[in-house]
C-alpha cells in the first residue's frame, strides 16, 4: 500500500437572510468579518457565497477539527454581517437570479455564460489529495470514473429548490451539469493530453480559463494534488470527514493500481451517464446502477462494497472505522437530501428545511 498522502478539502456555503431564507448579496462583508477572526474566506462566483479552505492535514482527527473551526467561524461572521450560513447544494428558496461578485473574471464569466453563471447559488465541496506529479493525477482521475456517482449519492444535499422537492437528491449536480466542461471526465491518456483539452476548450471560447475546467476529477492547477468535485457540500462536518476519508482512500487504491500496472476498467458512456442520474435521483435512499454489471443495487450495498475495494487504503490511513460506521449512519438516518425531504414533508413549508440545514451546518 502507498504512503499515506495528506489531504484538504474546501467547502462552499450559501448566505441567506435570517428572517426570509432568501439569498443574500453579503460575501464581502462576511469575509471581512471571518477575517477578523483569523479566517480567510474565499468570494465564490455569487456572492451569495462563501468558501472555507483547510490546512494540509494528515490525518482525519486534524481535519474534522479544522472543519469545525472554519464553520463555526464562517457562521459568527455571518450573523455579525446579518446573514446566516447554510451548507446546502442549492438554495432552498431564491430570487430569479444572483448578482455576480465584483471581480473583473467573474464579471465576464456572467457576461459569457449569461443565466447558467446569474442562476447559481450552486455549492459543492472538494477534496485534493497529494500525488506525485501531475500524470498521477490524470491517471487517478481514470480509475476514479466508475467511483464517482456513489461519491455523489452519499452527499447528495440539495433536494429543495425554488421553494419545491426538486425530485432528485442532488438537483445541484443535474443544474452544474449545464456548464460546458462539468461532470465526469474524459479518459486521459496523459496530462499532456489533458493540457491540449483543456487549451482547446479556452482556444474556442467554450470556457475563459484552465480554471473553469470544472470535470469531477482534476489535476489542480495550484497544488501537487488531484482534486475531486463531484460532492454537494455535505449537511454535516462528520458527512464531509467520512466523504473525505473515502476520498483518499480511493485515491491511494488507485495509486497502487497504477503502480501495479492493473487494467482500467472499460467504462461505456452511457452506463457511467446513468449512474451519474440514477445518483443525482436517488441519492443514498434508493438503488443505484453496479457498473461491473450495470444491474441496479442499493446505493447503500454499492457502498459498501466500495469500501471493501479500498479497505486496505482505509486500513493503512486509520480510517476504516470512521468508513464503516459513518457509512452505517448514512444509511440508517440519510444524508443532506434525507434531512431536507424529512423537513419538508412536516408542512411543505421551506422554513423547517432552512432550520434543519442551519442546525446541521452547525452540528458536532
Amino acid at each position: 500500500m502507498t504512503d499515506i498522502p495528506t489531504l484538504g478539502v474546501e467547502e462552499e456555503f450559501l448566505l441567506v437572510d435570517p428572517g426570509t431564507g432568501q439569498p443574500v448579496a453579503l460575501n464581502r462583508e462576511v469575509a471581512d468579518r471571518a477575517a477578523t477572526g483569523g479566517v480567510d474566506l474565499q468570494l465564490e462566483l455569487t456572492s451569495c457565497q462563501v468558501e472555507t479552505a483547510t490546512d494540509v492535514v494528515r490525518t482525519t482527527g486534524d481535519l474534522r477539527d479544522q472543519l469545525v473551526h472554519l464553520r463555526r467561524t464562517a457562521a459568527e461572521a455571518a450573523v455579525d454581517a446579518g446573514a446566516r450560513l447554510l451548507a446546502v447544494g442549492l438554495p432552498p428558496t431564491l430570487p430569479h437570479e444572483f448578482p455576480v461578485t465584483d471581480t473583473p473574471r467573474y464579471r465576464d464569466i456572467g457576461e459569457r455564460f449569461g443565466m447558467i453563471a446569474h442562476e447559481q447559488g450552486i455549492c459543492g465541496c472538494h477534496v485534493h489529495v497529494a500525488v506525485p506529479d501531475r500524470d498521477a493525477a490524470i491517471a487517478v482521475g481514470n480509475r476514479l470514473r466508475p467511483w464517482l456517482p456513489l461519491l455523489l449519492a452519499l452527499t447528495a444535499n440539495s433536494a429543495i429548490y425554488r421553494n419545491a422537492d426538486t425530485g432528485h437528491a442532488s438537483w445541484r449536480s443535474v443544474l452544474w451539469a449545464r456548464w460546458p466542461s462539468a461532470g465526469p471526465p474524459p479518459h486521459f491518456e496523459s496530462a499532456d493530453e489533458y493540457d491540449a483539452a483543456v487549451q482547446m476548450l479556452c482556444h474556442s471560447g467554450v470556457i475563459r480559463d484552465d480554471a473553469m475546467a470544472y470535470w469531477d476529477v482534476r489535476p489542480s492547477a495550484r497544488f501537487p494534488t488531484v482534486e475531486i468535485r463531484v460532492a454537494d457540500v455535505p449537511a454535516t462536518v462528520d458527512e464531509t470527514v467520512l466523504f473525505a476519508a473515502l476520498v483518499r482512500a480511493c485515491v491511494m487504491t488507485a495509486l497502487d493500481d497504477e503502480r501495479r500496472g492493473a487494467p482500467v476498467r472499460p467504462l461505456a458512456p452511457y452506463a457511467l451517464k446513468a449512474a451519474y442520474w440514477k445518483a443525482a435521483r436517488k441519492g443514498i435512499d434508493g438503488d443505484g446502477v453496479d457498473l461491473d454489471d450495470h444491474a441496479a443495487a442499493p446505493i447503500p450495498e454499492l457502498l459498501g462494497r466500495l469500501a471493501e475495494r479500498v479497505g486496505p487504503a482505509l486500513d493503512a490511513a486509520g480510517d476504516r472505522d470512521l468508513v464503516i460506521d459513518g457509512l452505517a449512519r448514512v444509511a440508517e438516518h440519510g444524508n443532506g437530501a434525507s434531512r431536507q425531504r424529512r423537513a419538508w414533508a412536516r408542512r411543505h413549508d421551506v422554513d423547517d428545511v432552512l432550520a434543519e440545514a442551519a442546525a446541521a451546518t452547525l452540528e458536532t
